[in-house]
């Protein structure tokens, strides 16, 4: 029986005629077929009747949720207007250098200036998005509406163009900010975050990801979690185990992914989840020889060394050299050659002070320069082969 709540009045009738019994019978055994019969309709009747009272009153309850709800986000509404129209238009939050030297914002930016030589465009939009995190802070201040904007970033370039240097430095800004509770840094690989047998990558990704709540994830070389020649692989547990994070948590966690451009592009299109929360996109060039140059004086300035003027050309033109050749990475390439110059003149001044002639003694000067004899030269490079694995 399929039963409506309009035609039960008609069930009743239908019921009620059942139950009237024909007084010509005679056939005590017909009589009893036939009230069985009356019985059995009338409990499918009757159960009829209850399913539609309940399935009225399920859609009774479900319109009356509806209604809460559009009465709660009605009231919130008012509530905003409310609150804006209680705001003087005059009104003062503060000002945004008040916030950048309260928070400590501006050191920050200043430091990451002295840290980084170039990068304009990256400088750039690091300040974009310390500003909005300043203004947002603002409109906090007033009572205004505010969301926490998607922060997760994605950073694309060669290895030692800075993306650890300037992750590193976004959680400081971050927890200064009050947008992240510790602001440390976590760095992990594909090896830190996929296991080797089934059940093992879960565990491993989890323990990675609660040791970066509260601060940044960079997963460096992100697109080696994705294979796309193996549906099996373990790597895809570990991405959805990302992607649910990432929107879950996005207020107390910050997964910045690193890695060349054009293998980023490429895991994107594999992974279109990962994309759409990913919000901040920073593309980190190359370095210029000068540039480079540049940044060795930075290194020796903070170990408190100095190159000596004629030792800058032979310096120049190992970079120009080193830079046509294998394994170049920029920065990391400048600092692993700044730490053999270090070893050089550390064995130069032993070797002096250790002379039968000498009197043993060693100048701050000395302890403090590195001589062109210091850095390996061209000549030297050369003489190694463009492939062979030097600093």
């Amino acid at each position: 029986y399929l039963v409506t709540p309009k035609s039960n009045e008609s069930l009743r009738k239908n019921l009620s005629q059942i139950r009237k019994v024909p007084r010509n019978f005679t056939n005590k055994k017909s009589i009893f077929q036939l009230s069985a019969s009356g019985n059995q309709q009338n409990n499918e009747v009757s159960d009829a009747l209850n399913e539609s009272d309940i399935e009225a009153r399920k859609i009774r309850e479900e319109a009356e949720r509806r209604r809460q709800e559009e009465e709660r986000i009605r009231m919130k509404k008012q509530m905003k207007i409310d609150r804006l129209n209680a705001i003087p238009e005059d009104a003062e939050a503060g000002t945004v250098e008040e916030f950048m030297y309260k928070d400590g914002v501006k050191d920050i930016l200043e430091q990451l200036d002295n840290d980084l030589v170039g990068l304009v465009p990256v400088k750039s939009r690091v300040k974009e998005i310390a500003a909005l995190l300043v203004v947002d802070k603002l409109r906090r201040n007033l009572g205004l509406d505010t969301g926490v904007p998607s922060l997760h970033m994605c950073f694309t370039g060669a290895p030692g163009t800075g993306k650890t240097t300037v992750a590193m430095r976004m959680g400081q800004i971050l927890q200064r900010m009050g947008y992240s509770r510790q602001g440390h840094l976590v760095v992990a690989t594909r090896d830190d975050l996929v296991g080797q047998y089934v059940g093992h990558t879960a565990p491993k990704t989890k323990e990675v990801i609660k040791k970066a709540m509260g601060g940044v994830l960079l997963i460096d070389e992100a697109y080696y979690l994705y294979n796309a020649s193996n549906d099996r692989d373990y790597g895809q547990e570990s991405i959805e185990i990302l992607l649910n994070v990432m929107e879950e948590n996005r207020e107390d966690l910050v997964v910045v992914l690193a890695g060349y451009k054009d293998r980023m592009d490429k895991f994107f299109s594999f992974i279109p989840g990962m994309s759409s929360r990913v919000g901040n996109h920073i593309e980190f060039p190359n370095y210029e020889p000068e540039e480079l140059l540049q940044i060795a004086k930075v290194m020796c300035r903070d170990l408190e060394y100095e190159i000596a003027p004629d030792a800058e050309p032979v310096f120049f033109e190992y970079i120009k050299k080193r830079m046509t050749m294998s394994f170049f990475s920029n920065a990391r390439t400048v600092r692993n050659a700044v730490d053999r110059a270090r070893m050089r003149a550390a064995i130069r001044l032993f070797n002096k002070a250790t002379d039968k002639g000498s009197n043993g003694m060693v100048s701050k000067q000395e302890l403090m320069t590195l001589e062109k004899s210091d850095f390996v030269s061209v000549e030297e490079l050369a003489a190694r082969g463009d492939n062979a694995i030097v600093e």
